[in-house]
């Protein structure tokens, strides 16, 4: 079976998003992001978003034009130090975010993907982040139950793909694409370029293609 190869601007009329789903946007600091799947979403009209990304990136880049857009109503990410519009909404009460470790959020994603209940860490503990959390003691060490986050849509950028939808990433590019493309009900790439079937080396399958349910050819972009 070959994955759907779909041009961006027939995107929309086979994808619908609608207001107030939660997306997943691959990336660290906006490297691994998907700008022309950002474009989509904004030239959707889409607003009331709940995004989870590592971090809100840098003024007019990646996920930074969602919210300079204002249309994400909540944030779980990791940080927001490289973006003052993120810390402006969020010290006006505009934006609600819920911070999360580096590692925990990574964790909470795969727990989703891999239908555990939930993740057990000692990180947070004793701060703001276990406000609301279980604690759980085990051998006389106290850990938060940090819950699985799942999304709507994931959109996620890869280097190659084939026509399958085995996916190939670059490098740091990489970081969190594989592990949202697990805890998605739609998972969108874009990839600089497709291959056939057989062309990636299975070694540099990053994602398989299983995973995959649309294919966005940027050509480079």
């Amino acid at each position: 079976m070959r994955k759907k190869l779909i041009n961006i601007d027939n995107l929309s009329e086979v994808v619908k998003v609608y207001d107030g789903m939660t997306v997943m946007v691959a990336g660290f600091l906006g490297v691994g992001t998907s700008e022309i799947l950002i474009d989509f979403l904004l030239n959707s009209g889409v607003k009331d978003l709940k995004v989870i990304v590592n971090d809100t990136s840098y003024p007019r880049k990646g996920v930074a034009r969602l919210i300079e857009a204002k249309v994400v109503k909540k944030l779980i990410c990791t940080h927001i130090g490289t973006n003052p519009e993120t810390q402006r909404q969020f010290g006006s009460g505009e934006l609600e975010i819920e911070f999360s470790p580096q590692g925990t959020l990574l964790e909470r994603i795969r727990a989703k993907g891999t239908g555990l209940g939930g993740i057990l860490t000692p990180v947070g503990v004793g701060t703001l982040i276990e406000e609301g959390k279980q604690k759980i003691t085990l051998n006389d060490k106290e850990y938060l139950l940090e819950l699985p986050l799942g999304a709507d849509l994931a959109i996620i950028k890869a280097k190659q793909a084939d026509r399958f939808g085995n996916l190939m990433y670059h490098g740091t590019a990489c970081n969190f694409n594989p592990v949202m493309c697990l805890a998605a009900d739609l998972v969108i790439a874009e990839a600089e370029e497709v291959v056939e079937i057989g062309k990636i080396d299975p070694d540099r399958v990053g994602t398989p293609g299983i995973l995959v349910d649309y294919i966005i050819t940027s050509g480079g972009r």
